[in-house]
């Protein structure tokens, strides 16, 4: 049975882009986290895709999809302008 069949492959891979994420934030990694998350669980509950192709199309699709949530939830808000009152000089 391949590795990436497993179940516990994907979460040990959430986990390693969870961690990258805690070291280089900007929510880049913790979309792919997730997406890989999500896909363990998938795989855990008896989903198993056809082959390693579709397997990665899932994955992306799934990752994407939290990115795109994340970014919706905690992007930049209109109406948040920073407003400098004083000069870090005087």
């Amino acid at each position: 049975m391949p590795l990436w069949t497993e179940w516990w492959v994907w979460m040990s891979g959430a986990l390693i882009l969870a961690t990258l994420e805690v070291l280089l934030p900007g929510y880049i990694f913790l979309g792919f986290a997730m997406g890989a998350a999500v896909m363990g669980v998938l795989l855990l509950f008896g989903l198993s895709a056809a082959g390693f192709a579709v397997t990665l199309v899932i994955f992306a699709v799934l990752s994407l999809i939290s990115y795109i949530l994340m970014r919706k939830y905690f992007g930049l808000r209109s109406g948040q302008v920073k407003i400098w009152d004083t000069d870090i000089n005087e």
